[in-house]
Protein backbone atom coordinates (compact mmCIF):
# COMPACT_ATOMS: atom_id res chain seq x y z
CA UNK A 1 0.00 0.00 0.00
CA UNK A 2 1.29 3.33 -0.92
CA UNK A 3 2.19 5.96 1.66
CA UNK A 4 1.33 9.21 0.45
CA UNK A 5 -1.74 10.57 -2.21
CA UNK A 6 -2.70 13.00 -3.60
CA UNK A 7 -5.85 14.17 -4.05
CA UNK A 8 -6.85 16.08 -7.30
CA UNK A 9 -10.47 17.56 -6.22
CA UNK A 10 -11.97 19.56 -3.41
CA UNK A 11 -14.99 20.14 -1.40
CA UNK A 12 -16.88 17.30 -0.30
CA UNK A 13 -15.55 14.31 -2.35
CA UNK A 14 -11.66 15.32 -1.43
CA UNK A 15 -12.54 15.35 2.44
CA UNK A 16 -14.88 12.01 2.26
CA UNK A 17 -11.70 10.53 -0.05
CA UNK A 18 -9.33 12.15 2.63
CA UNK A 19 -11.05 10.20 5.74
CA UNK A 20 -10.99 7.01 4.66
CA UNK A 21 -7.31 7.44 3.19
CA UNK A 22 -5.92 8.74 6.64
CA UNK A 23 -7.92 5.65 8.18
CA UNK A 24 -5.62 3.33 6.50
CA UNK A 25 -2.89 5.27 7.69
CA UNK A 26 -2.28 7.07 4.07
CA UNK A 27 -0.94 10.51 4.59
CA UNK A 28 -2.98 13.01 2.23
CA UNK A 29 -1.78 15.74 -0.13
CA UNK A 30 -4.49 18.21 -1.00
CA UNK A 31 -4.89 20.79 -3.35
CA UNK A 32 -6.60 24.07 -3.97
CA UNK A 33 -7.25 27.42 -6.10
CA UNK A 34 -6.89 30.79 -4.96
CA UNK A 35 -10.67 30.94 -4.57
CA UNK A 36 -10.34 27.57 -2.39
CA UNK A 37 -7.45 28.99 -0.04
CA UNK A 38 -9.59 28.63 3.06
CA UNK A 39 -11.94 26.08 1.90
CA UNK A 40 -12.67 23.08 4.33
CA UNK A 41 -10.73 20.68 2.37
CA UNK A 42 -7.61 22.39 2.32
CA UNK A 43 -7.79 21.90 6.37
CA UNK A 44 -8.85 18.41 6.20
CA UNK A 45 -5.40 17.43 4.60
CA UNK A 46 -2.05 16.50 6.17
CA UNK A 47 -0.51 18.98 3.71
CA UNK A 48 -2.14 21.25 0.61
CA UNK A 49 -0.68 23.32 -2.05
CA UNK A 50 -2.24 26.05 -4.27
CA UNK A 51 -2.08 25.42 -8.02
CA UNK A 52 -3.81 28.32 -9.74
CA UNK A 53 -6.35 30.76 -10.13
CA UNK A 54 -10.23 30.33 -9.46
CA UNK A 55 -10.61 28.89 -13.14
CA UNK A 56 -10.99 25.00 -13.46
CA UNK A 57 -8.73 24.81 -16.31
CA UNK A 58 -6.01 26.95 -14.54
CA UNK A 59 -6.27 25.23 -11.64
CA UNK A 60 -7.73 21.79 -10.91
CA UNK A 61 -7.84 20.86 -14.56
CA UNK A 62 -3.94 21.67 -14.76
CA UNK A 63 -2.54 18.94 -15.39
CA UNK A 64 1.42 20.06 -15.41
CA UNK A 65 0.78 21.70 -12.21
CA UNK A 66 -0.71 18.98 -10.49
CA UNK A 67 1.44 16.39 -11.27
CA UNK A 68 4.34 19.27 -10.62
CA UNK A 69 2.74 18.81 -7.18
CA UNK A 70 2.85 15.25 -6.79
CA UNK A 71 6.15 15.15 -7.58
CA UNK A 72 7.00 18.20 -4.93
CA UNK A 73 5.29 16.54 -1.89
CA UNK A 74 6.64 12.44 -2.98
CA UNK A 75 3.03 11.91 -3.46
CA UNK A 76 3.19 7.95 -4.85
CA UNK A 77 -0.28 7.97 -5.92
CA UNK A 78 -3.54 10.16 -6.88
CA UNK A 79 -7.23 9.80 -6.48
CA UNK A 80 -9.26 11.83 -9.06
CA UNK A 81 -12.87 12.04 -7.05
CA UNK A 82 -15.18 12.68 -9.64
CA UNK A 83 -15.43 15.43 -11.94
CA UNK A 84 -12.48 17.57 -12.90
CA UNK A 85 -9.81 14.92 -14.29
CA UNK A 86 -11.45 11.80 -12.75
CA UNK A 87 -12.80 10.85 -16.52
CA UNK A 88 -9.89 12.25 -18.49
CA UNK A 89 -7.52 8.93 -20.30
CA UNK A 90 -4.81 11.09 -20.80
CA UNK A 91 -4.26 12.17 -17.20
CA UNK A 92 -4.37 8.58 -16.13
CA UNK A 93 -1.86 7.90 -18.80
CA UNK A 94 0.30 10.88 -17.61
CA UNK A 95 -0.07 9.30 -14.28
CA UNK A 96 1.62 6.44 -15.16
CA UNK A 97 4.34 7.73 -17.11
CA UNK A 98 5.39 9.85 -13.95
CA UNK A 99 5.39 6.29 -11.74
CA UNK A 100 2.22 7.22 -10.27
CA UNK A 101 -0.65 5.09 -9.02
CA UNK A 102 -3.81 6.86 -10.94
CA UNK A 103 -6.69 5.56 -8.31
CA UNK A 104 -9.37 4.39 -11.14
CA UNK A 105 -9.02 2.11 -14.14
CA UNK A 106 -6.39 1.33 -16.61
CA UNK A 107 -5.97 4.23 -19.03
CA UNK A 108 -6.58 2.47 -22.63
CA UNK A 109 -10.20 0.94 -20.04
CA UNK A 110 -10.89 4.48 -19.53
CA UNK A 111 -10.56 5.54 -22.85
CA UNK A 112 -13.00 2.68 -24.04
CA UNK A 113 -15.31 3.91 -21.64
CA UNK A 114 -15.25 7.53 -21.97
CA UNK A 115 -16.16 6.94 -25.83
CA UNK A 116 -19.65 6.64 -25.75
CA UNK A 117 -19.62 4.74 -28.89
CA UNK A 118 -16.65 2.60 -28.42
CA UNK A 119 -18.13 1.68 -24.99
CA UNK A 120 -21.67 0.82 -26.99
CA UNK A 121 -19.59 -1.63 -29.62
CA UNK A 122 -17.47 -3.00 -26.70
CA UNK A 123 -21.02 -4.08 -24.50
CA UNK A 124 -22.73 -5.38 -27.58
CA UNK A 125 -20.05 -7.56 -28.24
CA UNK A 126 -20.01 -9.04 -24.37
CA UNK A 127 -23.44 -9.70 -24.85
CA UNK A 128 -25.40 -6.75 -23.32
CA UNK A 129 -28.47 -5.11 -24.53
CA UNK A 130 -27.67 -1.76 -25.91
CA UNK A 131 -30.09 1.38 -26.30
CA UNK A 132 -31.31 1.22 -29.78
CA UNK A 133 -29.14 3.96 -31.67
CA UNK A 134 -26.25 4.16 -34.29
CA UNK A 135 -22.74 2.85 -33.01
CA UNK A 136 -20.98 6.06 -35.49
CA UNK A 137 -20.64 9.69 -35.57
CA UNK A 138 -23.16 11.31 -37.10
CA UNK A 139 -21.54 13.74 -39.59
CA UNK A 140 -24.23 16.05 -41.48
CA UNK A 141 -28.41 16.63 -40.46
CA UNK A 142 -28.61 15.20 -43.40
CA UNK A 143 -27.74 11.62 -42.04
CA UNK A 144 -29.31 12.12 -38.49
CA UNK A 145 -32.43 13.02 -40.50
CA UNK A 146 -32.54 9.31 -42.17
CA UNK A 147 -31.16 7.88 -38.53
CA UNK A 148 -33.64 9.83 -36.91
CA UNK A 149 -36.77 8.38 -39.49
CA UNK A 150 -35.01 4.73 -39.29
CA UNK A 151 -34.92 4.92 -35.26
CA UNK A 152 -38.60 7.09 -34.66
CA UNK A 153 -38.87 9.91 -32.76
CA UNK A 154 -38.29 10.87 -30.24
CA UNK A 155 -34.58 10.60 -30.58
CA UNK A 156 -31.88 11.89 -28.56
CA UNK A 157 -28.36 13.71 -29.64
CA UNK A 158 -25.58 12.83 -27.15
CA UNK A 159 -22.36 13.74 -26.74
CA UNK A 160 -19.21 10.55 -27.50
CA UNK A 161 -16.54 12.07 -25.28
CA UNK A 162 -19.84 13.46 -22.93
CA UNK A 163 -21.04 13.19 -19.06
CA UNK A 164 -23.06 13.83 -16.85
CA UNK A 165 -25.71 14.76 -19.03
CA UNK A 166 -23.60 17.54 -21.06
CA UNK A 167 -23.80 17.76 -24.67
CA UNK A 168 -27.24 15.68 -24.75
CA UNK A 169 -30.51 17.26 -26.94
CA UNK A 170 -33.47 15.62 -27.44
CA UNK A 171 -36.05 16.08 -30.89
CA UNK A 172 -39.23 14.88 -30.77
CA UNK A 173 -40.04 16.12 -34.43
CA UNK A 174 -38.00 16.59 -37.70
CA UNK A 175 -38.29 20.71 -37.34
CA UNK A 176 -36.19 20.27 -34.43
CA UNK A 177 -33.37 18.33 -35.52
CA UNK A 178 -31.34 20.82 -37.13
CA UNK A 179 -31.51 23.12 -33.88
CA UNK A 180 -30.58 20.20 -31.69
CA UNK A 181 -27.90 18.75 -33.66
CA UNK A 182 -25.78 22.37 -33.62
CA UNK A 183 -27.06 22.56 -30.08
CA UNK A 184 -25.61 19.21 -29.20
CA UNK A 185 -21.93 19.98 -31.10
CA UNK A 186 -20.97 23.12 -29.76
CA UNK A 187 -22.52 22.05 -25.67
CA UNK A 188 -20.04 19.26 -26.91
CA UNK A 189 -16.95 21.23 -28.51
CA UNK A 190 -16.99 23.73 -25.40
CA UNK A 191 -17.05 21.52 -22.48
CA UNK A 192 -14.83 18.52 -24.10
CA UNK A 193 -13.04 19.48 -27.00
CA UNK A 194 -14.77 17.38 -29.03
CA UNK A 195 -17.98 18.01 -31.30
CA UNK A 196 -18.34 14.40 -32.61
CA UNK A 197 -22.19 13.26 -31.39
CA UNK A 198 -24.07 10.07 -32.20
CA UNK A 199 -27.60 9.09 -32.30
CA UNK A 200 -29.96 7.18 -29.75
CA UNK A 201 -33.34 6.32 -29.56
CA UNK A 202 -35.18 8.40 -27.15
CA UNK A 203 -36.40 6.04 -24.41
CA UNK A 204 -39.88 7.84 -22.97
CA UNK A 205 -40.67 6.85 -18.94
CA UNK A 206 -37.57 4.95 -18.43
CA UNK A 207 -36.27 5.01 -15.23
CA UNK A 208 -32.38 5.44 -14.50
CA UNK A 209 -30.85 1.95 -13.15
CA UNK A 210 -27.06 2.10 -12.43
CA UNK A 211 -24.91 -1.11 -10.69
CA UNK A 212 -21.83 -0.44 -9.01
CA UNK A 213 -18.93 -3.20 -9.74
CA UNK A 214 -15.53 -3.81 -8.21
CA UNK A 215 -12.81 -5.41 -10.45
CA UNK A 216 -9.82 -6.62 -9.10
CA UNK A 217 -6.54 -6.77 -10.92
CA UNK A 218 -6.85 -10.81 -11.41
CA UNK A 219 -10.55 -10.50 -13.08
CA UNK A 220 -12.11 -10.92 -9.76
CA UNK A 221 -15.47 -9.17 -10.07
CA UNK A 222 -18.37 -8.12 -8.15
CA UNK A 223 -21.28 -5.91 -8.06
CA UNK A 224 -23.09 -4.25 -4.95
CA UNK A 225 -26.48 -3.96 -6.23
CA UNK A 226 -28.39 -1.40 -7.79
CA UNK A 227 -29.19 2.40 -7.61
CA UNK A 228 -32.30 4.17 -8.72
CA UNK A 229 -30.72 7.32 -10.44
CA UNK A 230 -34.62 8.29 -12.06
CA UNK A 231 -34.59 11.97 -10.38
CA UNK A 232 -33.33 14.25 -12.51
CA UNK A 233 -32.99 17.87 -13.64
CA UNK A 234 -31.64 18.25 -17.48
CA UNK A 235 -29.86 14.90 -17.02
CA UNK A 236 -28.41 15.85 -13.65
CA UNK A 237 -29.25 13.55 -10.70
CA UNK A 238 -30.62 14.76 -7.81
CA UNK A 239 -32.07 12.44 -5.54
CA UNK A 240 -30.81 8.72 -5.34
CA UNK A 241 -32.03 5.11 -3.59
CA UNK A 242 -31.22 2.06 -3.06
CA UNK A 243 -32.49 -0.86 -3.99
CA UNK A 244 -34.11 0.80 -6.69
CA UNK A 245 -37.97 0.31 -6.19
CA UNK A 246 -39.05 -1.55 -8.79
CA UNK A 247 -36.22 -4.15 -9.16
CA UNK A 248 -37.03 -7.80 -8.49
CA UNK A 249 -34.26 -9.85 -7.09
CA UNK A 250 -34.34 -12.20 -9.85
CA UNK A 251 -33.30 -8.64 -12.07
CA UNK A 252 -30.63 -7.61 -9.76
CA UNK A 253 -29.10 -10.55 -10.03
CA UNK A 254 -29.19 -10.40 -13.79
CA UNK A 255 -27.96 -6.68 -14.32
CA UNK A 256 -25.34 -7.24 -11.62
CA UNK A 257 -23.95 -10.29 -13.62
CA UNK A 258 -24.38 -8.62 -16.91
CA UNK A 259 -22.49 -5.49 -15.60
CA UNK A 260 -19.74 -7.12 -14.22
CA UNK A 261 -19.26 -9.18 -17.82
CA UNK A 262 -19.76 -5.42 -20.00
CA UNK A 263 -16.63 -4.08 -17.73
CA UNK A 264 -14.52 -7.05 -17.97
CA UNK A 265 -14.97 -6.83 -21.82
CA UNK A 266 -13.33 -3.00 -21.89
CA UNK A 267 -10.43 -4.96 -19.70
CA UNK A 268 -11.39 -2.69 -16.66
CA UNK A 269 -10.02 -2.53 -13.00
CA UNK A 270 -10.94 -0.70 -9.71
CA UNK A 271 -14.09 0.74 -9.17
CA UNK A 272 -16.69 1.25 -11.94
CA UNK A 273 -20.35 1.85 -12.60
CA UNK A 274 -22.61 0.67 -15.22
CA UNK A 275 -26.20 2.62 -15.95
CA UNK A 276 -28.57 1.54 -17.83
CA UNK A 277 -32.21 2.74 -18.79
CA UNK A 278 -34.84 0.62 -17.38
CA UNK A 279 -38.26 0.66 -19.78
CA UNK A 280 -40.92 -1.95 -20.68
CA UNK A 281 -39.36 -4.91 -18.28
CA UNK A 282 -36.12 -4.34 -19.57
CA UNK A 283 -32.93 -3.32 -19.33
CA UNK A 284 -30.47 -1.42 -22.29
CA UNK A 285 -27.07 -0.11 -21.80
CA UNK A 286 -26.32 3.80 -21.67
CA UNK A 287 -22.74 4.10 -20.29
CA UNK A 288 -20.25 3.42 -18.12
CA UNK A 289 -18.88 5.66 -15.49
CA UNK A 290 -15.30 4.73 -14.91
CA UNK A 291 -14.76 6.36 -11.37
CA UNK A 292 -16.69 6.93 -8.01
CA UNK A 293 -19.51 8.37 -8.38
CA UNK A 294 -21.39 10.98 -6.15
CA UNK A 295 -24.48 8.38 -4.66
CA UNK A 296 -21.42 6.11 -3.72
CA UNK A 297 -22.55 6.80 -0.22
CA UNK A 298 -26.33 5.04 -0.51
CA UNK A 299 -24.18 1.37 -1.37
CA UNK A 300 -22.00 1.94 1.42
CA UNK A 301 -25.04 2.10 3.63
CA UNK A 302 -27.07 -0.75 3.07
CA UNK A 303 -23.87 -3.44 1.94
CA UNK A 304 -21.00 -1.75 4.84
CA UNK A 305 -18.46 -1.35 1.88
CA UNK A 306 -16.32 1.26 1.87
CA UNK A 307 -16.05 2.21 -1.68
CA UNK A 308 -13.04 4.17 -1.13
CA UNK A 309 -10.83 1.72 0.98
CA UNK A 310 -11.86 -1.05 -1.84
CA UNK A 311 -10.51 1.53 -4.73
CA UNK A 312 -7.06 2.23 -2.95
CA UNK A 313 -6.76 -1.42 -2.35
CA UNK A 314 -7.86 -2.15 -6.00
CA UNK A 315 -5.10 0.40 -6.95
CA UNK A 316 -2.35 -0.95 -5.09
CA UNK A 317 -3.08 -4.43 -6.96
CA UNK A 318 -5.03 -5.88 -3.84
CA UNK A 319 -8.31 -7.79 -4.81
CA UNK A 320 -11.74 -6.88 -3.12
CA UNK A 321 -11.75 -7.65 0.41
CA UNK A 322 -15.28 -9.29 -0.11
CA UNK A 323 -16.38 -11.72 -2.42
CA UNK A 324 -20.19 -11.62 -4.34
CA UNK A 325 -21.06 -14.14 -1.96
CA UNK A 326 -20.63 -12.01 0.88
CA UNK A 327 -22.73 -8.94 -0.60
CA UNK A 328 -25.72 -8.41 1.41
CA UNK A 329 -28.18 -5.37 0.62
CA UNK A 330 -29.51 -4.73 4.40
CA UNK A 331 -32.36 -1.92 4.84
CA UNK A 332 -33.06 1.16 2.34
CA UNK A 333 -30.60 3.95 1.52
CA UNK A 334 -31.68 7.46 0.06
CA UNK A 335 -29.27 10.47 -0.82
CA UNK A 336 -30.57 14.15 -1.51
CA UNK A 337 -27.68 16.00 -3.19
CA UNK A 338 -27.65 19.46 -1.40
CA UNK A 339 -26.34 21.97 -3.88
CA UNK A 340 -26.42 26.17 -3.73
CA UNK A 341 -28.72 26.61 -6.41
CA UNK A 342 -32.11 27.92 -6.37
CA UNK A 343 -35.07 25.91 -7.11
CA UNK A 344 -37.16 28.76 -7.34
CA UNK A 345 -35.68 30.22 -10.25
CA UNK A 346 -35.12 27.45 -12.33
CA UNK A 347 -32.33 25.61 -10.13
CA UNK A 348 -30.00 28.90 -11.03
CA UNK A 349 -26.49 28.54 -8.77
CA UNK A 350 -26.93 30.64 -5.67
CA UNK A 351 -22.80 31.52 -4.49
CA UNK A 352 -21.95 33.27 -1.39
CA UNK A 353 -21.06 33.19 2.13
CA UNK A 354 -22.63 30.81 4.93
CA UNK A 355 -23.42 32.74 7.44
CA UNK A 356 -24.91 29.86 9.34
CA UNK A 357 -24.34 26.09 8.64
CA UNK A 358 -25.88 23.11 11.05
CA UNK A 359 -26.09 19.46 9.85
CA UNK A 360 -28.69 17.26 10.91
CA UNK A 361 -27.80 14.12 13.36
CA UNK A 362 -29.13 10.80 14.37
CA UNK A 363 -29.43 7.14 13.95
CA UNK A 364 -28.33 6.37 10.31
CA UNK A 365 -27.86 10.27 9.24
CA UNK A 366 -24.91 11.00 7.17
CA UNK A 367 -23.64 14.44 5.43
CA UNK A 368 -21.51 14.71 3.50
CA UNK A 369 -20.16 18.17 3.60
CA UNK A 370 -17.53 20.67 2.16
CA UNK A 371 -18.97 23.59 4.05
CA UNK A 372 -19.38 25.42 7.39
CA UNK A 373 -20.23 28.33 9.05
CA UNK A 374 -18.29 31.28 7.25
CA UNK A 375 -17.00 29.02 3.94
CA UNK A 376 -17.55 30.46 0.67
CA UNK A 377 -19.69 28.82 -2.26
CA UNK A 378 -17.66 29.97 -5.07
CA UNK A 379 -19.49 30.39 -8.79
CA UNK A 380 -16.55 29.07 -10.48
CA UNK A 381 -16.97 25.45 -9.47
CA UNK A 382 -20.22 22.43 -9.18
CA UNK A 383 -22.65 23.99 -6.91
CA UNK A 384 -23.03 20.71 -4.76
CA UNK A 385 -22.17 21.47 -0.94
CA UNK A 386 -23.24 18.29 1.15
CA UNK A 387 -25.47 15.28 0.51
CA UNK A 388 -27.52 13.74 2.81
CA UNK A 389 -27.96 9.72 3.16
CA UNK A 390 -30.00 8.65 5.54
CA UNK A 391 -31.30 4.53 6.22
CA UNK A 392 -34.02 2.60 6.93
CA UNK A 393 -35.26 -1.05 7.44
CA UNK A 394 -37.40 -0.12 4.32
CA UNK A 395 -38.08 2.62 1.98
CA UNK A 396 -40.61 4.80 3.59
CA UNK A 397 -38.97 4.08 6.79
CA UNK A 398 -36.19 5.62 4.90
CA UNK A 399 -38.04 8.67 3.09
CA UNK A 400 -39.38 9.27 7.12
CA UNK A 401 -36.06 9.83 7.78
CA UNK A 402 -34.72 11.69 4.90
CA UNK A 403 -37.52 13.96 5.62
CA UNK A 404 -36.85 14.75 9.04
CA UNK A 405 -33.26 15.48 8.28
CA UNK A 406 -33.91 17.84 5.88
CA UNK A 407 -35.84 19.67 8.25
CA UNK A 408 -33.23 19.89 10.88
CA UNK A 409 -30.26 20.93 8.27
CA UNK A 410 -29.56 24.62 8.73
CA UNK A 411 -27.82 26.41 5.74
CA UNK A 412 -28.46 30.57 5.42
CA UNK A 413 -26.71 32.40 3.21
CA UNK A 414 -27.56 30.42 -0.53
CA UNK A 415 -30.12 29.17 -1.63
CA UNK A 416 -30.32 25.41 -1.48
CA UNK A 417 -32.13 22.51 -3.01
CA UNK A 418 -33.81 21.08 0.08
CA UNK A 419 -36.91 23.06 -0.58
CA UNK A 420 -37.07 20.84 -3.57
CA UNK A 421 -36.00 17.80 -1.75
CA UNK A 422 -38.94 18.20 0.50
CA UNK A 423 -41.59 18.69 -2.11
CA UNK A 424 -40.08 15.80 -3.98
CA UNK A 425 -40.58 13.54 -0.83
CA UNK A 426 -43.45 14.38 0.01
CA UNK A 427 -45.28 13.80 -3.67
CA UNK A 428 -47.03 11.07 -4.24
CA UNK A 429 -45.64 9.80 -7.25
CA UNK A 430 -42.39 9.26 -5.48
CA UNK A 431 -43.79 7.94 -2.33
CA UNK A 432 -45.18 5.61 -4.39
CA UNK A 433 -41.95 4.53 -5.78
CA UNK A 434 -43.56 5.55 -9.64
CA UNK A 435 -39.35 7.08 -10.80
CA UNK A 436 -38.94 8.35 -14.31
CA UNK A 437 -36.31 10.08 -15.54
CA UNK A 438 -38.00 13.19 -16.64
CA UNK A 439 -40.52 13.22 -13.72
CA UNK A 440 -39.08 16.26 -11.84
CA UNK A 441 -40.41 18.59 -15.18
CA UNK A 442 -43.29 16.53 -15.92
CA UNK A 443 -44.34 17.08 -12.62
CA UNK A 444 -43.61 20.75 -12.62
CA UNK A 445 -42.37 19.91 -8.72
CA UNK A 446 -39.95 22.81 -8.46
CA UNK A 447 -42.46 24.92 -10.15
CA UNK A 448 -45.21 24.33 -7.84
CA UNK A 449 -42.64 25.89 -4.71
CA UNK A 450 -43.21 29.14 -6.86
CA UNK A 451 -44.84 31.68 -4.29
CA UNK A 452 -43.93 29.70 -0.93
CA UNK A 453 -41.51 31.96 1.15
CA UNK A 454 -38.72 30.80 3.60
CA UNK A 455 -40.96 31.22 6.36
CA UNK A 456 -43.70 29.14 4.70
CA UNK A 457 -41.42 27.05 3.27
CA UNK A 458 -39.38 26.15 7.30
CA UNK A 459 -43.05 25.47 8.72
CA UNK A 460 -43.99 23.03 5.89
CA UNK A 461 -41.14 21.48 6.30
CA UNK A 462 -41.27 21.14 10.27
CA UNK A 463 -44.95 20.05 9.61
CA UNK A 464 -43.93 17.15 7.48
CA UNK A 465 -41.64 16.09 9.99
CA UNK A 466 -43.63 16.19 12.75
CA UNK A 467 -46.35 14.42 10.40
CA UNK A 468 -44.09 11.65 9.37
CA UNK A 469 -43.45 10.44 13.29
CA UNK A 470 -39.78 10.34 14.02
CA UNK A 471 -40.09 7.55 16.51
CA UNK A 472 -41.03 5.10 14.10
CA UNK A 473 -38.02 3.88 13.03
CA UNK A 474 -35.95 4.96 16.02
CA UNK A 475 -33.75 1.81 17.26
CA UNK A 476 -31.30 0.95 20.01
CA UNK A 477 -27.72 1.97 18.74
CA UNK A 478 -26.38 5.52 17.44
CA UNK A 479 -23.77 5.66 15.24
CA UNK A 480 -20.75 8.04 15.11
CA UNK A 481 -21.28 10.35 12.44
CA UNK A 482 -17.82 9.58 10.21
CA UNK A 483 -18.16 9.45 6.39
CA UNK A 484 -16.95 5.54 5.69
CA UNK A 485 -19.37 3.94 8.18
CA UNK A 486 -22.41 1.84 6.93
CA UNK A 487 -25.78 2.01 8.15
CA UNK A 488 -26.90 0.35 11.22
CA UNK A 489 -28.62 -2.30 9.38
CA UNK A 490 -25.46 -3.32 6.96
CA UNK A 491 -23.11 -2.82 9.73
CA UNK A 492 -24.79 -5.55 12.00
CA UNK A 493 -24.32 -8.51 9.20
CA UNK A 494 -20.89 -7.36 8.33
CA UNK A 495 -19.16 -5.84 11.68
CA UNK A 496 -16.72 -9.01 12.16
CA UNK A 497 -15.23 -9.19 9.22
CA UNK A 498 -14.85 -5.57 8.14
CA UNK A 499 -15.68 -3.39 11.05
CA UNK A 500 -12.22 -3.12 12.47
CA UNK A 501 -11.02 -2.99 8.94
CA UNK A 502 -12.86 -0.41 6.75
CA UNK A 503 -13.73 2.14 9.99
CA UNK A 504 -12.53 5.89 10.02
CA UNK A 505 -11.71 7.81 12.70
CA UNK A 506 -13.09 11.15 11.94
CA UNK A 507 -11.58 14.05 11.01
CA UNK A 508 -11.95 17.14 13.65
CA UNK A 509 -12.61 19.97 12.18
CA UNK A 510 -10.54 22.90 12.54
Amino acid sequence: MFRRLLIANRGEIAIRVARTARGMGIACIGVYSDADRGALHVRAMDEAHGIGPPPAAESYLNVRRILEVARESGAEAIHPGYGFLAENADFAARCADEGLVFVGPPARAMALSGDKIAARRAMARAGVPVTPGVDRVVRSIEEAGAIAERLGYPVLFKAIAGGGGIGMSRVDRPAQLRASFESARSVALANFGNADVFLERYIERARHIEVQVLLGPRARGLHLGERECSVQRRHQKLVEETPAPAITARERRAIGEVAVKGLRALGYRNAGTVEFLYHGGRFTFNEVNPRLQVEHPITEMVTGVDLVRQQLLLAAGEDPELSQSEVAIRGHAIECRINAEDPVRGFLPSPGRIVAYREPSGPDVRVDSGIATGSVVPAAYDPLVAKVVVCGRSRSGAIRRMRNALADFEIRGVKTTIPFDLALLRHPRFVRGDLWTTMVSDLRIAEKLKGRGPAEERVAAIAAAIVSGPGIEAFAGRIPLVLSKPSTWALAGRRERLGGAHAVRPHRRR
